[in-house]
Parts: C-alpha cells; sequence; structure tokens
C-alpha cells in the first residue's frame, strides 16, 4: 500500500512539475492542479485525486501540414526551373541569330507571366501555398534590383528584358513587371478573376500589340505617333482571347464558377478598357507594366467584384 502511495505520488509530481514548465501540454478541458498542493501538502496526508484525461493529447492541438510545405516547396523549385528554363531558352536563339531580340524580349514578356500563372494549380490549397508562389517573381525582383543599382553586372540580363541595352531601364518595366505578377498572387490568387485577367492583358494583350504593331503598325493614332491601330486591335483581341483561355483552365481545375456569357462581356470591356490605355500617350512618365494591370485590375474588380 505505501509503496502504491508512493508511486502515486512521484507521477503526479512529474506531471505537474511537466504541465507547469509546458502549459501548452494541457488539454483545453483537463483539470488545474490546486494553487495550495506542494511537495509539503502531498507528504501531509493531501488527499490524492485520480488525474483525468490525456495529459499530453493537447501537443497535438496544433498540426503543420507538412505535406502541404513539401508540395508548396518542390512547385516552387519547378516554377523557378522553367522560367530560368525559358530565359535561357531564348537568350540561346537570339546568340545563334535565329530570332530577333526585341522579338525574343516581347516572347518572353508574354510566356514567362503566363506560364507563371499556369503553374498556380501546382500548388497546395494551404493558405500559405500563395506566399511559396510569390517567391518566383520574388528572387526576379531581387535580381533585376542588384543589376538595375550597379551592384552587380550582367549583360546577357540587361539584353533580354530592356528595350534599349541600359541598365536603368531594368527598374522600371521589367520591375514593375515583376511586381505586378507578385500583387497578383498575393492579392487575389486562385480566388478571384481580377489577378488572372489582369497578368492575361499584361502579358498576352500588351505583349501581342508590341509584336504586331512592329509588323504592320504603318498607320498610327493621330493622338499617338507612337501606338498603331494594327497593335491595339492585336491588344484588344488577344487580351480577351488569352484571357479568356486562362479563365477556362482554372475553371475546368474548379477554381472558378462562371456564367460563361456575362463573363465574356465583362472581359471584353476589360479588354477595351486596357486597349484604351495603353494608347494614351504618356511620354514616358507611366509604363504600360503598370497601366495596363492597374487599369485592368480596376474594371475587372467592378465586374467581377472583389472576393
Amino acid at each position: 500500500m505505501q509503496a502504491r502511495y508512493l508511486t502515486a505520488t512521484a507521477d503526479l509530481l512529474l506531471r505537474s512539475d511537466r504541465l507547469r514548465r509546458y502549459p501548452g501540454l494541457r488539454r483545453s478541458g483537463a483539470p488545474d492542479f490546486p494553487r495550495h498542493m506542494n511537495t509539503t501538502g502531498l507528504t501531509h496526508g493531501a488527499q490524492l485525486q485520480p488525474f483525468r484525461g490525456p495529459v499530453f493529447a493537447g501537443a497535438f492541438d496544433v498540426c503543420v501540414d507538412y505535406s502541404s510545405i513539401f508540395r508548396d516547396t518542390g512547385a516552387t523549385a519547378s516554377t523557378v526551373a522553367g522560367a530560368y528554363a525559358l530565359v535561357s531558352v531564348f537568350n540561346g536563339l537570339t546568340q545563334r541569330n535565329l530570332i530577333h531580340q526585341n522579338l525574343s524580349r516581347k516572347l518572353v514578356h508574354i510566356l514567362s507571366g503566363l506560364l507563371f500563372m499556369a503553374s498556380w494549380p501546382l500548388f497546395s490549397d494551404s493558405t500559405g501555398a500563395r506566399y511559396f508562389a510569390s517567391v518566383v517573381p520574388l528572387l526576379n525582383c531581387f535580381r533585376l534590383l542588384v543589376h538595375g543599382l550597379h551592384f552587380s553586372q550582367d549583360e546577357v540580363l540587361i539584353k533580354s528584358v530592356t528595350r534599349n541595352g541600359k541598365r536603368e531601364e531594368l527598374l522600371r518595366g521589367p520591375l514593375f513587371y515583376v511586381l505586378i505578377l507578385i500583387i497578383c498572387a498575393l492579392v487575389f490568387w486562385r480566388d478571384s478573376p481580377v489577378g488572372v485577367v489582369a497578368v492575361a492583358m499584361m502579358c498576352g494583350g500588351d505583349g501581342t500589340a508590341d509584336i504586331i504593331g512592329r509588323r504592320f503598325g504603318s498607320a498610327k493614332f493621330p493622338y499617338n505617333q507612337q501606338k498603331s491601330w494594327a497593335g491595339s486591335i492585336a491588344m484588344f483581341v488577344f487580351g480577351f482571347l488569352i484571357s479568356m483561355g486562362m479563365l477556362g483552365y482554372f475553371s475546368a481545375l474548379g477554381y472558378f464558377d462562371l456564367d460563361w456569357m456575362p463573363t465574356m462581356e465583362r472581359v471584353a470591356l476589360v479588354s477595351l478598357v486596357a486597349t484604351v490605355v495603353e494608347s494614351i500617350p504618356t511620354n514616358g512618365m507611366v509604363d504600360d507594366n503598370i497601366s495596363v494591370p492597374l487599369a485592368s485590375m480596376l474594371i475587372a474588380s467592378l465586374c467581377f467584384g472583389f472576393y
């Protein structure tokens, strides 16, 4: 009897000490130890009460979803590798004179943002997935800042993403481009068509406008000799088609549930407004990589609602 009493006392003391040092181990419904109970009370006839409930069950109240972390880490690494491969392929084609530098730059402009957005379903459904995805453009953002602020030199990067081959250009259009990708990933993600349409208009619409405008843009706007009718028509058409294609892609995967006739009308309105904004002369004060996606976000938010 005495041995059993001493064993119970030692066990109670051990559990009490652990719970005082690690209060998180106590389940919310577990009884508290009386404040007056101490070792003296225990050895002087304090009545022992049975300890009810699993002591360490509370340790499992906070769980870390390691499967989501592993999946998001792998998706991030795969997307970074894909972005690097895309740029490397077009740099190689340019160096071999198989494609013109300006065309290569615009194709990278079109494809990199769209492929980044197309990679979003690779990430998990956890709340932190969007932060993992935003690492991809964030790395490019740091790279542009490092080279644009003269901390390092990379002639290949400068030639591949700038219009005139000037280092300072890294801190304008290319930097705004990756910042918009970060904003769309963090703010809209796969929860809203707004981000999808904004990225599609910036990448597909604006990028195609430049390619078509350079090739067939002999007829200029009277209010802006830098923009052509052919380029603006291409921006409206391809911006609309690519936006609808990306919305269909995310809808097929179950992220959106859209009524397609009203959706087509809304996307057409966004494309029209973005095309008009892109044609307005700004004398270089506002970059298209800022004006086009911001205008698209505004109109798309009014059309689709922010959700």
